[in-house]
């Protein structure tokens, strides 16, 4: 068999992917008789037909089906090793981008980047949030955070966080003073944020299992926390992102009472397998994992201070 023209299997590719001759030629910056040419060219050298013509559209056939997913994986391979010599160019700037989950970044990532940047003053961090999935080839990541359970396609996970996260009660540090160590009952009067799932099981978890309304609900916890800093209510609040803010007197946690709640998932932080050893990905590696490792340990320690503050006092306890 000849060997197969490297230059038209851009082509190929863009076209089975939109089914549309047309639109391929303007993604590819390129008249529609060119695209058409390079398909026939690409078709003519295998000896068989790629596509099936319907219409306005072109289908692929099985035998295309087939040749498209060793393109893609060949293309991706060769983007890649494109993407690495350019990284290892010492001409090139080194940055990372990295897409992580609004929550994450707002209430764990951001106040931690000035020891990033002393760590590393030499590696740029370009942060997109998104609460959307992203495909890192397609979108240009380097890397990204993630909460779930996995696996994802295509990449390697490194899992940075294994602790549940409890959701605990939360709310402003000068409004909710009040509240602290009064029986859960109480809370049933104040205005309550965020997902009425998670006080239902917070509320079954004190013992109660009562008629309530939350006030408002947020697709984002930072902002359900921002909300909480300013008084309009109080909330449940992963321990992992409120941790800051109690510390920092924004809140104040109000029962010693957490919950697990099925939203409640690992952090991850995934990459491209082909940026395994990459220096720059290398070090966000292991400077996330000790950053992590730190609010753990911190984690831990407020919780034998509060129990040791609870040793000294009465505070209600839900029945388990």
């Amino acid at each position: 068999m000849a060997r197969i023209p490297l230059n038209t299997l851009p082509a190929f590719r863009t076209v089975a992917e939109l089914q549309n001759l047309r639109a391929a030629a303007e993604v590819l910056h390129l008249t529609h008789s060119a695209v058409s040419q390079q398909i026939r060219q690409l078709e003519t050298t295998l000896g068989f037909a790629l596509f099936e013509r319907q219409g306005r559209r072109i289908v692929l056939n099985a035998a295309g089906a087939t040749f498209l997913c060793s393109v893609q994986s060949a293309m991706i391979q060769l983007e890649d090793g494109v993407q690495l010599a350019r990284m290892a160019s010492d001409s090139v700037e080194k940055k990372l981008r990295i897409s992580v989950v609004p929550s994450f970044a707002q209430r764990w990532l951001l106040p931690r980047l000035e020891r990033w940047r002393e760590r590393h003053p030499d590696i740029a961090l370009e942060i997109t949030t998104s609460q959307q999935i992203v495909d890192l080839q397609r979108d240009g990541f380097h890397a990204a955070v993630r909460e779930g359970m996995g696996p994802w396609q295509g990449v390697v996970a490194d899992r940075l966080f294994d602790d549940p996260m409890p959701l605990i009660v939360v709310g402003c540090a000068v409004d909710a003073r009040r509240l602290v160590g009064v029986p859960p009952a109480a809370f049933l009067k104040e205005p309550l944020l965020g997902d009425r799932g998670a006080w239902q099981a917070w509320f079954a978890a004190a013992g109660l299992q009562v008629p309530f309304n939350t006030v408002a609900e947020f697709n984002d916890m930072g902002l359900m926390l921002q909300a909480a800093e300013q008084g309009l209510g109080l909330t449940l609040a992963r321990e992992l992102l409120a941790a800051d803010a109690i510390r920092n007197g924004k809140l104040i946690r109000l029962s010693p009472i957490s919950v697990a709640y099925d939203t409640a998932h690992a952090i991850h932080l995934v990459y491209r397998p082909a940026l395994r050893d990459w220096p720059a990905l290398a070090a966000l590696r292991t400077w996330i994992t000790e950053e992590l490792a730190a609010s753990r340990a911190a984690l831990l320690q407020d919780a034998s201070n509060e129990q040791g503050a609870g040793d000294s006092q009465t505070t209600y306890q839900a029945d388990t």
